[in-house]
């Protein structure tokens, strides 16, 4: 019974550093998205979003 709270613990702070990273690589595709010097490498960088942030239907 006394490992729930560790264990709750745990799988938060996990959670939360895979979406701290999942957020970071967003991030840095949006900017290369848009920074870009090339257009090929902004139109990669936008299928790139799209497939990250694709919505599922239900």
């Amino acid at each position: 019974m006394f490992q729930i709270p560790r264990m709750v613990c745990g799988t938060t702070l996990l959670s939360g550093c895979a979406a701290l990273l999942y957020m970071g690589a967003l991030f840095f595709v949006v900017l290369v998205s848009v920074l870009a010097s090339s257009p090929k490498r902004r139109k990669d960088a936008r299928a790139t979003l799209g497939i990250l942030v694709r919505r599922r239907t239900r």
